[in-house]
C-alpha cells in the first residue's frame, strides 16, 4: 500500500501537518520496519516527522509496531530492567554501566541496549567491554544479578537501519525516540527513560500512560538515562501507566562530586566504576537515589 498518503498528512509543515491516529502510526511504522516502502518514502517520513514532531498517540503507535516485531529478551525469573544507551559521554564520564551494575547488585536482571549514534563520544558499550562484559552476539536469557548489552540490530535489524538514516540526512527521526521508550521483552520490566530537553518530558510521560508501561522518567546525563551526579532532577515513576512523582527537582549544580574523574576515556571510566562497586569510592547520591526508585518500581512490575 505504501506510506505516501501518510506523508501527505504529516508533511504539510509545522502548522499545516495533521497528526496520525495511533492505528495509522502503527501501520506506517510497521511498513517502515518491514521494508515494504522505498528509501525515498523513508526519507520523506523522517524529515516530515522531524519538522512536525511526534504526538504521544503517534509514539504509542510507533511503539505498538515496534513491540510486535522485536526479538524479545527474557529473564530467568523476575523483571527486566531496561537501560537504553545511545548517546555516550561528551563532557562527563558515561555512568550508565555503573547504574546497570548497581542495579544488578540489587538482584535485578539488567539489559543495556544501544548503538553508536555519535561517533565522537565514549559509549557505555565500550566501558562494559572494558569491564569484561562484551556485547551479546545472540539474545540469551538474563539471570537475576546479570547485566547484558544488546546491540540494537539484535533486537530488530530494521530499527538499526532506521537509526542509521541519521548518518545520511543529519537529523534524528522517530526511531531515535522509539529505542529510548521500547520494552524489548514480553515479561515484566521497568524501562528507564530520560530526556535532554524539557519539552520532551510531556510527550514521553503521556506515551508511557497511553501504553500502560512501567517506567522511570527523569532528565538524564548528556542523553544517557543515568542521573547527573551533580544535580537533583525531577523523577517520575509509572506503574502500568499510572504516574507518580518520585522526586522533585532541586535547584543548583554541585561543583564537585567526590571521586568522579575529570577524564572521560574508557579506561578511566571503567576504573572509576570498579572502585565505586568495590566501596573504595562513594556511590554518587543522585545515582543511589535512582537505584532505589528503580528497585521499588521493579517490585510492582
Amino acid at each position: 500500500m505504501g506510506i505516501s498518503h501518510y506523508i501527505k498528512e504529516i508533511g504539510r509543515g509545522a502548522r499545516g501537518a495533521r497528526p496520525l491516529t495511533r492505528e495509522q502510526a502503527c501501520d506506517l511504522f510497521g511498513q517502515v520496519l518491514d521494508g515494504t516502502v522505498t528509501d525515498l518514502e523513508i526519507g520523506g517520513f523522517c524529515l516530515a516527522m522531524r519538522i512536525k514532531g511526534e504526538t504521544p498517540e503517534e509514539m504509542a503507535g510507533f511503539l505498538d509496531a515496534t513491540h510486535a516485531r522485536l526479538n524479545p529478551v527474557t529473564t530467568r525469573g523476575g523483571p527486566l530492567i531496561v537501560l537504553p544507551s545511545y548517546n555516550g559521554a561528551r563532557k562527563l564520564p558515561v555512568l550508565t554501566p555503573l547504574l546497570a551494575l548497581l542495579l544488578a547488585r540489587e538482584g535485578l536482571a539488567v539489559l543495556v541496549h544501544g548503538s553508536a549514534s555519535e561517533t565522537s563520544r565514549v559509549l557505555a558499550s565500550n566501558v562494559l567491554s572494558a569491564l569484561d562484559m562484551p556485547p551479546m552476539t545472540t539474545l540469551t536469557p538474563l539471570a537475576a544479578g546479570q547485566v547484558g548489552f544488546a546491540p540494537t540490530e539484535l533486537l530488530n535489524p530494521a530499527l538499526k537501519r532506521l537509526l542509521d538514516v541519521r548518518r545520511v540526512v543529519g537529523l534524528r527521526n522517530p526511531g531515535h525516540s522509539v529505542v529510548k521508550l521500547m520494552r524489548p521483552t514480553t515479561g515484566p520490566c521497568v524501562v528507564v527513560a530520560s530526556y535532554t530537553h524539557p519539552e520532551y518530558a510531556r510527550t514521553m510521560g503521556e506515551t508511557f500512560e497511553l501504553t500502560g508501561m512501567t517506567a522511570l522518567l527523569s532528565r538524564g546525563l548528556e542523553g544517557e538515562v543515568v542521573s547527573d551526579p551533580r544535580r537533583t532532577a525531577q523523577i517520575d515513576g509509572f506503574v502500568r501507566g499510572v504516574r507518580s512523582e518520585l522526586q522533585a527537582q532541586a535547584a543548583g549544580t554541585a561543583a564537585d562530586v567526590p571521586g568522579l574523574p575529570k577524564e572521560i576515556d574508557v579506561a578511566t571510566t571503567a576504573e572509576y566504576t570498579r572502585r565505586v562497586l568495590a566501596g573504595e569510592l562513594p556511590v554518587p547520591e543522585a545515582i543511589a537515589t535512582q537505584v532505589r526508585h528503580i528497585t521499588e518500581l521493579a517490585s510492582h512490575a
